[in-house]
């Protein structure tokens, strides 16, 4: 086993996998054999002992109790858990860039919507970046852009945006610059692959009002992620239960927003204000 050098520090997901190997080859145990006595699929366990995966803490419970082992996994599981979560965003765009499938829920005009303009006004802002340096709003400016560039990739994935009224209903940059902002939802909205439905006001409180935005991802394969985030911090799940639960929940979203048509109305109707104020 290579060991860290001085000065590195081993990641908490690479400790918990360690001990996970260690632990079973101690009891003397196969992959095989453990995913048979555990009823865990035996290449579920080989990525968690590679540290290429983060279970939830109750895997880690169930393989405590099967070792006699206290809580030594768990108490891993909590410090890994913290390294993961750093890295969730990451892995988010990885996913992000080749989905098939894209279902997107948010409050504000999404990252994938946004003009250059109105992404440099919005991120210029001294609470978007920590700081008001030039140089990380212009990187910050480009890596947005660049997500953007996915909706239009061959093959084009499938998009579908819900988006709160409150969006369009408060400018978040200057008059010239939100009007180019709408003027570019109005056009994508129309394109082949994308559907944009705003949920209006009238449809009153919503299970997600005020929790953040989510992203449901699907690849080519059928694997699915969930992925939701709110302030500065993100999480990526990968459990089918908890993607069926947050699947669950954007539908109801779809369910309470104007239909395609509708909501393509209502941001024309918009546009003609701004224009008109």
């Amino acid at each position: 086993m290579t060991e860290p050098l001085d000065g590195e520090r081993e990641s908490g997901r690479a400790v918990l996998g360690r001990t996970l190997k260690f632990l079973r080859e101690k009891a003397g145990k196969s992959l095989g054999q453990l995913a048979e006595e555990t009823g865990y699929d035996k290449s579920y366990l080989s990525r968690l002992e590679s540290g290429q995966r983060l279970s939830k803490v109750t895997v880690m419970e169930d393989l405590d109790s099967y070792y006699g082992c206290s809580d030594l996994l768990v108490s891993h599981w909590r410090v890994a858990r913290h390294d993961a979560f750093k890295d969730k965003y990451k892995a988010y765009m990885r996913l992000e860039a080749t989905a098939r499938f894209m279902h997107v829920y948010t409050a504000d005009v999404p990252g994938l919507l946004q003009t250059e303009e109105f992404a440099r006004e919005v991120l210029s802002e001294p609470q978007a970046t920590g700081k008001a340096d030039s140089e990380a709003v212009e990187e910050q400016v480009a890596a947005r852009l660049g997500r953007g560039l996915t909706l239009g990739r061959d093959p084009a994935p499938s998009v579908r945006f819900v988006i709160d009224e409150l969006a369009f209903r408060r400018p978040s940059a200057g008059r010239d610059t939100w009007e180019g902002q709408l003027l570019h939802v109005e056009s994508v909205a129309q394109w082949p692959n994308v559907v944009v439905q705003v949920i209006p006001f009238s449809a009153g409180i919503h299970p997600l009002m005020g929790k953040g935005s989510l992203t449901l991802l699907w690849q080519q394969d059928g694997s699915a992620v969930a992925y939701t985030e709110g302030g500065s911090s993100g999480v990526l799940m990968d459990e089918p239960e908890d993607v069926a639960h947050h699947r669950l929940s954007y539908d109801r979203l779809r369910d309470l927003a104007l239909s395609p048509s509708d909501s393509l109305e209502l941001i024309r109707a918009v546009l003609k204000e701004c224009r008109h104020p």
